[in-house]
């Protein structure tokens, strides 16, 4: 083993090459004359001022108050009297497929009963909301309410 031979575990850290030809010289990364070239310096970005123009949200927000839970579907007790035959089992399903009530985006709705209209045939009401006075209409005639 020879001195020429050693190779070392890490190299020697350059020093910043300071002057016209160097990487880092002048100005030294600092740009021009005046506000800029101080130390300390910090000029209010433009930004801020068109933030600072806008008003604050207090509280909730512009949608803050909207639910996000979806209303149920209104079915009037008329139209159930159309499309069903006494004896008949009415559910989401079935009121779809009667063409009673559409789809939501692929997806069953949540259906509530409302006592628009008399019923005179026996029917069974079952996965459906319903109103007190649907309810009484249908137990009247000798129909089922299943919640």
């Amino acid at each position: 083993m020879q001195l020429n031979n050693l190779i070392p575990k890490t190299k020697n850290k350059k020093t910043m090459i300071v002057g016209r030809g160097g990487k880092r010289g002048k100005t030294a990364g600092r740009g021009g004359k005046g506000q800029t070239a101080r130390a300390g310096h910090k000029k209010r970005p433009e930004l801020r001022d068109f933030i600072k123009r806008i008003p604050k949200l207090r509280g909730r927000g512009v949608n803050g108050l909207r639910t996000i839970e979806t209303k149920p579907v209104s079915v009037n007790l008329k139209d159930i009297e159309l499309a069903f035959k006494a004896g008949d089992i009415v559910n989401p399903a079935s009121l779809i497929e009667k063409k009673v009530i559409t789809t939501a985006d692929g997806r069953i709705p949540t259906i509530k009963v409302l006592s628009v209209g008399e019923i005179t045939k026996k029917i069974t009401l079952s996965n459906c909301k319903i109103s007190a006075q649907a309810k009484a209409k249908i137990e009247k005639v000798g129909g089922v309410v299943q919640e």
